[in-house]
């Protein structure tokens, strides 16, 4: 009897779970700051399917006659991102919010987005002084280096933003690791006005030595969500520490001697990656010990021979440039070695290529 009550406790705990695709907005309102009066203007409403089912766009239904929705019918496989164009005419002064209505094939409801701004006479023109474009927030670079940090270090870095909204902007950066801490100035931006955000660093607290790189956020309004058009990039060196060597110890150091220092690729062409290869030669008096090999983005890869050579020794180090990833990286492409030379602890190889 026992028995037979366990299996029909197991039967009625059983419970078929269905595959099914999932529509998960980057962004549930995109807000897009001032538009010209009467000039149409296209944008990208991003978003991934989270299932495990392929997702299918079945329908997108504007809230107004002033906007279009374009779409693809092919099917978005897990994971993956799609996109829907939409078009918005600008043809009214002042604000406004315009809604999408998406039927999919992951279930009966259907999921909203929006576009917010407001339409305008004379649009005010930030590209020149903050190029990066990120809706109703614009910045002067999306990338930030702290370069040759010592252990013990604190040093700073600016981001400047420029609120290019009518109203009030407080920032916000999301993801930041625990050696990063941020401060904005003001803490509210009013609109039209441009402010900073104070990246400091704790050296104490990097991961390894040679390249930390991590990607912080920057919230554009209240909910945002991560995605690679927010994303900034901060990158950090930590240099190893010499400061107790003798004059006699460095005089009998290790030397790292490249056969260049500066790669040019030329153009991709068709191709997808190309591969050059230089020489490093240990010409100091002591075995050369290179402890990092690392890259600054991922359109680059690399293969290192030996990492260890004996006075006069050599080896190869092999760079591969990748096409798929150069666009969307934000760092300059560079190889960073760090070795136990105390003059050169650490060595940039700059990789120019164009597409």
């Amino acid at each position: 009897m026992k028995r037979i009550f366990a299996v029909l406790g197991c039967l009625c705990a059983f419970v078929c779970v269905v595959a099914q695709p999932r529509f998960v907005a980057e962004r549930d309102i995109t807000k897009v700051g001032e538009l010209q009066f009467q000039v149409p203007k296209t944008f990208t409403l991003g978003f991934i399917n989270k299932g495990d089912k392929p997702l299918k766009i079945l329908n997108v239904q504007p809230s107004c006659g002033c906007t279009t929705a374009e779409y693809s019918q092919a099917e978005i496989a897990p994971n993956e991102r799609g996109e829907i164009k939409v078009t918005f005419d600008a043809k009214m002064l002042g604000t406004f919010y315009k809604d999408f209505e998406i039927h999919t094939n992951a279930g009966q409801e259907p999921v909203y987005m929006a576009l917010q701004g407001i339409v305008v006479k004379e649009v005010k023109d930030y590209s020149a002084d903050f190029p990066i474009d990120l809706g109703n927030v614009r910045l002067i670079s999306n990338y930030v280096e702290f370069d040759d940090v010592n252990r013990g270090d604190y040093p700073e870095q600016i981001i400047r933003v420029m609120n290019t909204d009518r109203t009030a902007y407080k920032p916000e950066l999301m993801h930041l690791p625990p050696y990063l801490t941020a401060i904005c100035e003001p803490e509210n931006i009013p609109g039209g006005k441009a402010g900073i955000i104070r990246l400091r660093l704790d050296s104490k607290k990097l991961f390894q030595l040679g390249l930390n790189q991590t990607s912080v956020y920057l919230a554009r309004y209240m909910g945002d969500k991560v995605s690679e058009e927010n994303e900034i990039v901060v990158s950090a060196v930590l240099l190893p520490d010499f400061s107790n060597l003798t004059a006699d110890q460095i005089d009998q150091a290790p030397e790292l001697t490249l056969s260049e220092e500066e790669l040019d690729f030329g153009s991709m062409g068709d191709k997808r990656k190309l591969t050059r290869k230089l020489v490093i030669t240990n010409t100091g008096k002591s075995t050369l010990n290179i402890r990092q090999v690392q890259v600054f983005n991922r359109s680059l890869s690399v293969s290192l021979g030996n990492r260890c050579l004996a006075p006069g020794k050599s080896t190869k180090l092999k760079v591969t440039v990748n096409a798929k990833h150069m666009k969307k990286a934000k760092a300059r492409p560079r190889v960073l070695l760090i070795s136990d030379d105390p003059k050169h602890p650490k060595t940039i190889i700059n990789v120019h290529v164009t597409e």
